[in-house]
């Protein structure tokens, strides 16, 4: 006999079968199979037997709707949850649990993928996030986490061991060069549900916007200095600062499709670096920036007549425009107005701007003048450039 009884899904769930239904769905399954079959009879042994099966029916029912109900964040039973951790990479006691920085030696450019799993002779530890060996031969300093709940101090250099598996001939050497924290104990489930139900409020970003996050967060990198591009066929990536392996491996971790990748018109612009994960290698190429420094005198002046802060309009006003010069993004253009309203925010202290009657620039960009595009009130940069101030001077005229 082959019967089954359908789920009942509400927007509150799954909810349990009504006895009656399941005791229908007995007898008809019985009575497809034994013609005449009656279970009607009072007092009779089938239906005794038929009630007992209905109650055995609903118990196994019930269970079939709590399973299907834990399947969620909030009511998932402890194994449920670890399997939903495993679908964000999300390991139970990862807040609590031992836990050390380490630093790997190797070939520049290799990668060691987040997971890696090193140890000491007694306890394993799990990267927490992917890393590059950089320029230096060395990786930047990075978290692991104990495998195994409890409460111990690793000691300075004594996390040695790759335990995960390096390409054949391939060398590549870990240490903590500090002391770890010792684990505060097992993660409580509740703590671990709660990180889960995070994950799953998580939102997805385009690549734009998730490499410009990868790259400003590195060590030397100037966020203003970070350009994402889409040009044809793919992205050109202008990047500033920072070791060249960590940027390149930035660029690897964030971009589905190397081919992609285009560097500038302008080769010498172009940074190439080659990244290693396992036995394959990836050639990654992005653009350094080029600065362009900029010259200004600002002229301006007043109706007050005998104005005797002259000299305090000019350091605020110098000091507000060298700052703007300085946050002006790579491949963003000079905005006049902008400089406007700097200037007068500036200088307000001591000079009202309803008393600021004149207010000019002259601009000048690697030692040329320039002027505004036309129609307009800004001076426009290479797209692989940025702007540095040069000499700023301000003076009433």
């Amino acid at each position: 006999m082959s019967t089954s009884v359908p789920v009942t899904l509400t927007t509150a769930g799954a909810v349990p079968t009504d006895p009656t239904s399941l005791r229908q769905t007995l007898v008809d399954g019985v009575a497809a199979e034994v013609p005449g079959y009656t279970a009607d009879l009072p007092g009779s042994l089938i239906e005794d037997i038929a009630s007992t099966d209905v109650g055995a029916m609903a118990m196994i029912d019930q269970a079939r709707v709590d399973a299907i109900n834990s399947i969620t964040p909030y009511g998932a039973n402890e194994y449920l949850l670890n399997q939903m951790g495993v679908l964000f990479g999300l390991q139970q006691g990862v807040a609590t649990n031992t836990s050390a920085y380490v630093v790997f030696t190797g070939p520049v450019g290799y990668v060691l993928p987040k997971g890696w799993v090193v140890g000491d002779g007694t306890y394993q530890y799990v990267l927490q996030d992917g890393v590059v060996i950089g320029s230096s031969g060395s990786s930047a300093q990075t978290q692991v986490i104990a495998t195994q709940s409890g409460s111990w101090t690793p000691v300075a250099n004594s996390i040695t061991q790759n335990i995960s598996t390096l390409p054949s001939g391939m060398t590549v050497t870990v240490t903590n060069p500090q002391a770890g924290v010792a684990g505060s104990g097992a993660e409580s489930v509740d703590s671990y549900r709660s990180r889960i139900f995070k994950a799953y409020q998580a939102t997805a970003q385009g690549v734009g916007s998730f490499l410009y996050t990868l790259l400003s967060n590195l060590s030397g990198v100037t966020p203003r200095l970070v350009s994402i591009l889409q040009v044809t066929g793919g992205w050109e990536i202008i990047c500033g600062g920072g070791d060249t392996y960590d940027v390149g491996f930035a660029i690897y971790s964030g971009v589905i499709d190397l081919s992609t990748l285009k560097g500038s018109s302008t080769t010498a612009r172009n940074v190439s670096v080659t990244i290693t994960e396992g036995p394959n290698s990836y050639d990654i190429t992005y653009v350094n920036p080029f600065s362009q420094s900029v010259d200004i005198t600002a002229t301006w002046n007043t109706t007050l007549p005998n104005f005797a802060e002259v000299s305090q309009v000019n350091s605020l006003a110098q000091t507000v425009l060298t700052n703007y010069i300085s946050s002006i993004n790579v491949g963003q253009p000079i905005n006049l107005l902008e400089m406007d309203d700097l200037f007068a925010s500036a200088v307000s202290t001591v000079l009202d701007a309803n008393y600021l009657t004149t207010l000019t620039y002259t601009v000048m960009i690697d030692g040329v003048v320039v002027t505004p595009n036309a129609g307009t009130h800004i001076i426009s940069s290479d797209a692989e450039g940025y702007f540095s101030p040069g000499t700023i001077t301000v003076q009433q005229g």
